[in-house]
């Protein structure tokens, strides 16, 4: 058998201070995470990410830079992850578009906020993403070539 990651998007996305998390049911209760999900057939790191924010939590967003990749194991599910996170820019907001199922809300937390709810956390991933956002880290888009 031929072993493979799952390979999730995820946006880091801060306005005033305050970073975009949504607040979700899990197997392992309700967690926050960035939005976040999955890389669907056929489809760009770049749609994949702006898919995933509006989806969780209805904000138009258009990715602007590559905030690192991630690769995580989940002891719990067993699982790999490899997340590509991305940074950019939130251009509108559907307040009446439900969320994807499972997600109870979207809120703007601060640094501090996020770092006193850890145990809370969907993965170390989240406030890793975070704390890179924080030291400055962003690499071009153009480090991604997507063929058809």
């Amino acid at each position: 058998m031929i072993w493979k990651p799952n390979v999730t998007v995820a946006a880091v996305i801060e306005r005033d201070g305050k970073f975009l998390l949504v607040e979700e049911e899990t197997s392992q209760g309700v967690r926050f995470n960035q939005p976040a999900g999955h890389l669907e057939a056929g489809e760009s790191l770049l749609t994949a990410v702006a898919r995933e924010v509006l989806e969780e939590s209805a904000y138009h967003f258009v990715p602007q830079h590559l905030l690192g990749i991630y690769r995580w194991h989940s002891p719990e599910s067993d699982t790999t992850y490899l997340r590509f996170a991305f940074t950019g820019t939130i251009t509108g907001h559907d307040a009446d578009r439900p969320l994807d199922n499972g997600i109870i809300q979207a809120l703007w937390l601060t640094p501090d906020e996020i770092r006193t709810m850890q145990a809370r956390h969907r993965s170390p991933l989240v406030p890793r993403c975070i704390e890179d956002y924080l030291a400055g880290k962003r690499y071009p888009l153009e480090l991604l070539v997507h063929y058809e």
